[in-house]
């Protein structure tokens, strides 16, 4: 246990000891009790003696201070006893005591008349009929003391001897002493005055009880009020009041509030306060005026100006007794402050010659100085120095179109300072005259009364003394632009400067000082700007497209001249667009790819592109769609092979320079890129390359096809013929039929082999008038029809009149409907032959096709109980989508 427990056990100790209850207390009474009805009394000292809080646990019990218990509300007692508990606290010992109060009822009438006299009387509900009205006693009274206020006398003194006592503030509380009652009289008497301001009332509480301790009476809760006497005179609540107003405002704005306050009884004339101005300084004609009942000051003089009298100091007063000459009264002092207006202009110092007074000045300045102070004015102005109404703002009204000249303001002087910030030209003008106007910072605002003030101007002869010039470059900045990556030496413009003097060029050297971005030279005789390097935006400083170079120019005298040449590169067509991604997978959906290209040139050598697919074979199979500017989308035409193709495609920038970019595209039998193994055969551009094991798997495969068909041959009869399938369709597809007898479908009794030419060769079986396709070798997978008994060829199905046409390896399902049609049968047997990734997959559905809802092909026997292969294919919307 650590240093809190003893502490914790300590604490509750402390606690059952200041829990314990005290002696229980019980009283007979009536079954029926009413409203305030005294049930006895219990000796609360006894149990604890400085008890602050004291309480009942049932509300409808009352405790007094004196232990007296009476009701709250008529109860009824049932044969049981009714208990509640009194409890007691002292807040500062942090002690409470509990007394337990238990109330009987009466067991009949006759033990009833056998309790005293008293106790019967006691028991009876008595009317508060002893309460006089509350006493008054006058504030600061005189005496003589002690000094009878008020008497107290209960109805049940004409029965019973009753003995008062009272306690409360001024008894037995602060101030003690001021008030006592007279234990046999009920008189209350004063001992002292008494200061309202400081009790302006007292509630005490008054006993009636008999000589054995009982209270026949309810406590009198007894007010005795304290009656105001003016003694006190009403002050300011402020030492010093500070108003501003604007000058010339208008008479009834107000300038501010006095307030002043009073200690005697509110709402009385006591505090009833009247205010008015005692006198003003300067003591001229009055300028405010004092509202005597809200001490409200407001303008009075129809004009305040504030270069005649800046403020004014008020003496006030305040009175109460509503401002009665025996009221008591105080006085403060306010002070107004006019604020400043700008209604006064600024005009100029005036310069006296002789009797005659100008607003004129003369200054001299040497031609081609810069930034240089040549002369300083002043003005005189009646507004408050330092504010907006007296700050000067100066301008240059007239003779300043070149700009040549700048004037402004020190802050500290309020003078306008005249500067040059160009040099002046001596032989293009000997003397420049300005004519200069002044204004105030804020806007002027016309006085009452008074007219518009003008614009106050003067007028500035400047004299430009002649000097010897350097050499002046015409213009003094020289742009020159140069194409990027332009052979070195080559010339880009000429540079000169004359001499202001003579207006000519003779006698002039020009040089580059050291320093500065050697991108270019100037010959020093003809001021021709030549290259001295590749300017080339990509490399170094020059990724900054600009250089600023400084050129002097010499004359024979030796004076010097600066120009500036500002070099700005122009961007060049120097870069090939680039397709940034060459390397794309493509489903079997067939979405096309974006192709966007890049080309670190800038406009007009950039955007828009022109994009070109560069072999002929490829651009028969593909295509492309311009999306935007600067990409386009590369698609398929129609159904082409599966397989990976090398797609050359050039890419021609708006400069005419051309890319040359290889894209490569798996065209992968998968839903997502993701499925896809990289393993898919290439057939794309006719550049077809087959491995060792894939030409060993072609020839296995084309031994077991001969076996095959020989065995087919051998059962099936008539109809052969040669088809591209695609791997899906031939592996583990389901035909479905939705008929319950063989349909349309399989009227005709002919077996149709399908030989497959995906890969580069061709494999053909004709027997008798037996129709065939056969692919024949090259680039362009060509299907042909063959001769023979006027049959028609899947090629002719598809092209109309068997021409020959590209082989894409697929054909829609449509027109393999529409070949096969007519020649499927009940005994009829379809053979499906894909190559894919050179491995030979063979499909056999015999018999018919599948009845309604069936999904297994079953076997079936013909010509000497051949057993012929059974193939389980999964879906016939699959394949119809493959043939599709």
């Amino acid at each position: 246990m650590g240093p809190a427990g003893p502490r914790l056990v300590l604490g509750l100790l402390v606690l059952s000891l200041c829990c314990e209850a005290c002696k229980k207390v019980t009283f007979r009474v009536p079954s029926e009790l009413e409203a305030d009805t005294l049930v006895g009394r219990v000796d609360l000292k006894e149990c604890l003696q400085s008890a602050e809080v004291i309480s009942s646990s049932d509300g409808n019990f009352k405790i007094l201070e004196d232990g007296s218990v009476y009701t709250t509300s008529a109860l009824s007692l049932s044969a049981e006893k009714k208990t509640f508990t009194i409890l007691l606290k002292d807040i500062q010992e942090q002690v409470q005591k509990k007394i337990h109060v238990s109330l009987v009822e009466e067991e009949n009438k006759t033990q009833a008349q056998k309790t005293r006299h008293a106790r019967d009387t006691v028991l009876k509900r008595t009317k508060r009929r002893w309460g006089p009205i509350p006493s008054v006693m006058i504030e600061n009274s005189l005496g003589p003391f002690p000094l009878q206020i008020q008497q107290v006398q209960s109805d049940t003194a004409q029965n019973y001897t009753i003995y008062y006592s009272a306690r409360g503030p001024g008894i037995d509380q602060d101030p003690k002493g001021l008030f006592y009652i007279e234990r046999e009289t009920g008189n209350i008497f004063a001992t002292r005055a008494v200061d309202r301001e400081q009790y302006p009332s007292f509630q005490i509480i008054c006993f009636a009880t008999t000589p054995d301790g009982y209270s026949p009476e309810m406590p009198l809760v007894h007010t005795i009020r304290i009656e105001d006497d003016n003694d006190n005179a009403p002050y300011f609540t402020q030492d010093l009041f500070e108003f501003c107003v604007p000058e010339n405002s208008k008479p009834g704005v107000v300038v501010g509030k006095v307030t002043a306050e009073d200690r005697d009884e509110p709402y009385t004339l006591h505090t009833t306060l009247k205010y008015r101005i005692v006198s003003q300084n300067p003591p001229i004609t009055p300028a405010f005026s004092l509202h005597g009942d809200t001490g409200v000051i407001s303008v009075l003089l129809p004009q305040l100006d504030r270069e005649l009298v800046p403020s004014y100091t008020l003496l006030v007063e305040v009175r109460d007794m509503a401002g009665q000459p025996f009221g008591l009264c105080t006085t403060g002092t306010v002070v107004v402050k006019i604020e400043d207006t700008n209604d006064n202009a600024p005009s100029f110092k005036q310069i006296q010659v002789f009797f005659f007074c100008y607003s004129k000045y003369e200054t001299r300045v040497e031609e081609n100085r810069v930034q240089v102070e040549i002369l300083r004015v002043s003005v005189v102005d009646l507004d408050e120095p330092g504010s907006p109404g007296s700050g000067a703002v100066y301008e240059i009204i007239r003779g300043n179109d070149d700009q040549a000249f700048e004037i402004t303001t020190d802050k500290n002087t309020n003078e306008g300072i005249l500067c040059v910030v160009k040099g002046l030209d001596y032989e293009n003008a000997k003397q420049r005259i300005l004519v200069i106007g002044v204004n105030n910072e804020a806007p002027y605002l016309l006085a009452p009364h008074s007219q518009q003030l003008s614009q106050s101007t003067c007028s500035v002869t400047v004299h430009v003394l002649d000097v010897d010039e350097g050499p002046v470059f015409k213009p003094c900045l020289l742009r020159l632009d140069v194409k990027e990556c332009e052979d070195i030496g080559t010339a880009i413009g000429r540079y000169v400067a004359e001499d202001p003097e003579t207006g000519n060029s003779e006698g002039i050297r020009y040089r580059i000082p050291p320093g500065q971005c050697n991108w270019i030279n100037i010959d020093d005789k003809s001021g021709e700007v030549r290259t001295v390097k590749v300017l080339d935006r990509d490399i170094g400083e020059m990724r900054r497209g600009q250089c600023n170079i400084t050129v002097l120019a010499i004359d024979r005298n030796g004076k010097t001249g600066t120009g500036t040449i500002q070099v700005c590169i122009v961007p060049g067509n120097k870069n090939f667009p680039r397709i940034a991604q060459t390397d794309y997978i493509m489903c079997r959906d067939r979405k096309p790819i974006c192709l966007t290209a890049q080309d670190g040139d800038e406009a007009p050598y950039s955007t828009p592109f022109v994009y070109r697919i560069t072999d002929r074979n490829l651009a028969s199979m593909w295509k492309i769609t311009q999306h935007n500017d600067n990409s386009v989308y590369l698609s398929p035409k129609g159904d082409i092979p599966f397989g990976v193709y090398d797609i050359p495609v050039s890419v021609m920038d708006n400069g005419g320079k051309v890319g040359e970019n290889n894209i490569r595209v798996n065209l992968c039998d998968c839903v997502t890129p993701t499925e896809c193994d990289g393993t898919t055969r290439q057939l794309g551009g006719g550049n077809v390359t087959l491995g060792l094991w894939a030409i060993l798997a072609m020839i296995l495969g084309s031994l077991l096809l001969l076996l095959i068909l020989i065995t087919i041959c051998g059962c099936c009869g008539r109809g052969v013929m040669h088809r591209q399938v695609t791997d899906d369709c031939a592996n583990h597809n389901l035909i479905i039929s939705n008929t319950e007898a063989p349909g349309e479908e399989v009227m005709d009794h002919n077996i149709i082999p399908l030989q497959n030419t995906c890969d580069q060769g061709g494999y053909g079986v004709k027997t008798g008038d037996q129709q065939t396709f056969e692919m024949v070798k090259g680039r362009g997978h060509t299907l042909e029809s063959v001769k023979g008994g006027g049959h028609q060829t899947l090629g002719s199905v598809k092209e109309g009149g068997g021409q020959p046409m590209m082989d894409t390896c697929r054909y829609s399902y449509s027109e393999w409907h529409n070949f096969t049609h007519p020649r499927l049968g009940e005994d009829s047997c379809l053979i499906c032959l894909c190559t894919g990734d050179s491995m030979p997959w063979i499909t056999l559905v015999r018999n018919r096709i599948m009845r309604k809802k069936e999904n297994v092909v079953h076997s079936h026997q013909k010509n000497g109980g051949q057993k012929m292969l059974e193939i389980v294919v999964s879906s016939f919307v699959h394949c119809k989508a493959h043939f599709e």
